[in-house]
């Protein structure tokens, strides 16, 4: 999937319009009828089936259906199991460019990912009581970049609670490991199925305490794919399966050097030290040449987070790179406007860039995540930060790990929000 660019100057571009709020339209069954179509082939391809579990509590809807992100097969999941009922899907507003008005006539809702959006809940509300459509919503809005939870925000009790529609959650199976994000888009041969469930009936979601309600999410939502990959005995044999494995995995616990660890084939290296790690077919690491550090590839990734945790603490934590820099101003096109520095520190992010034109602080607080992707619109790894009027999309251009800062950012909304 690609995305619509223009090159422009600083200037042109910020004198451009900002995006025009719509409420959301009823969605077209024509046009979700065309997508199923042009998804069944994906589905039919890796077996796929649902399991649907008490779904009698449900209703005939419309529902607030919750989905969680791993891969692009999720789409094509949802057009399946929810093909007998109108549903409008929030989604981040690039995915318009250059198509709004399908995108728009399908009942998407828009909205800019890991940015304050106070429209989000109104367009919710007219796209369930209006337009009598379920809505389709990922609350981790950034796909999984390790095979488990990425951060839920805590306001998801009190949507429910305001909606007041019946919850159904669809969590999916080998969807990940079909395609994971840092895999280059190369899709392995795994069977891919979900279960469908009703969280909470139309009164439950009205009467239940929020704290009740989030901690039946974070429940739904605790997933470790390699865990399961391992339990259920799924192996993935592809030749490339270790390919870009350093973009999650960018710190070597042998020698601390980041940004040296290259995965290739089916091996897992560091340039620097030369430990090198193996990566089985059911997902798991072994050191071949020293003592393993880590087996389970989230582990090593919530350890990356605990030192940028520890160097938070120590006032050590810095992140610069030199980048090219689009901006996200309307549907039309992404505006490529120059190149900058993003710099990331205890005190946030500054993108200075265009000559000296453009600078941009955003405070820790500014969001609990970042938008940080791998070959995003296949372009490039990115770390996207703005606010509703302005987007702007940094591609680094050396080996630093976007998902470095994305570690970062989450630590340091949860410092601001409790300092002690």
């Amino acid at each position: 999937m690609k995305i619509k660019t223009r090159t422009l100057s600083y200037e042109e571009v910020t004198a451009l319009p900002s995006w025009e709020h719509m409420k959301p339209k009823k969605p077209s069954r024509l046009l979700a009828s065309v997508c199923r179509i042009a998804t069944k082939g994906e589905l039919k391809s890796v077996g796929f089936s649902c399991e649907k579990v008490d779904m009698e509590k449900a209703g005939s809807g419309p529902w607030l259906v919750l989905m969680n992100h791993c891969s692009f097969t999720d789409l094509a999941i949802a057009f399946d199991v929810l093909k007998d009922r109108p549903f409008s899907i929030v989604c981040t507003s690039d995915a318009l460019v250059g198509k709004e008005w399908f995108m728009r006539s399908l009942g998407c809702i828009p909205t800019r990912k890991f940015v304050s959006d106070i429209t989000l809940i109104s367009d919710m509300d007219h796209a369930l009581n209006v337009n009598k459509a379920s809505v389709l919503m990922y609350p981790e809005a950034g796909y999984s970049l390790d095979g488990t939870t990425t951060m839920i925000p805590r306001r998801i009790g009190v949507l429910i609670r305001k909606l007041k529609h019946p919850v159904v959650m669809i969590t999916t199976y080998g969807a990940f490991h079909r395609d994971p994000l840092y895999n280059n888009l190369q899709k392995r041969n795994v069977k891919v199925t979900c279960r469908m469930k009703c969280l909470f009936s139309e009164e439950e979601a009205s009467s239940m305490k929020v704290r009740d309600i989030d901690e039946i999410i974070d429940k739904e939502f605790d997933l470790d794919y390699f865990k399961w990959q391992e339990d259920n005995g799924i192996k993935i044999e592809e030749p490339f399966r270790a390919d870009g494995l350093e973009r999650i995995l960018y710190k070597c616990p042998h020698c601390m050097t980041e940004g040296k660890t290259l995965g290739k084939g089916i091996s897992f290296t560091c340039r620097e030290c030369g430990a090198e790690y193996e990566l089985d077919t059911l997902g798991r690491l072994k050191c071949t040449n020293k003592e393993s550090k880590f087996t389970h590839i989230p582990d090593w990734f919530a350890w990356e987070r605990s030192v940028i945790r520890d160097e938070i603490s120590s006032g050590s934590y810095t992140f610069e790179a030199e980048c090219d820099i689009a901006i996200l101003k309307d549907s039309k096109a992404l505006y490529n406007v120059g190149t900058g520095v993003l710099k990331h520190g205890t005190s946030g992010f500054i993108l200075d860039g265009c000559g000296g034109k453009l600078h941009y602080e955003q405070a820790p607080q500014a969001s609990y995540s970042v938008n940080s992707d791998y070959f995003w619109y296949e372009i490039g790894d990115i770390i996207s930060i703005g606010t509703n009027d302005c987007l702007y999309y940094c591609f680094p251009k050396g080996n630093e790990s976007v998902a470095k800062v994305r570690l970062a950012g989450e630590e340091l909304y949860k410092l601001s929000k409790h300092p002690s």
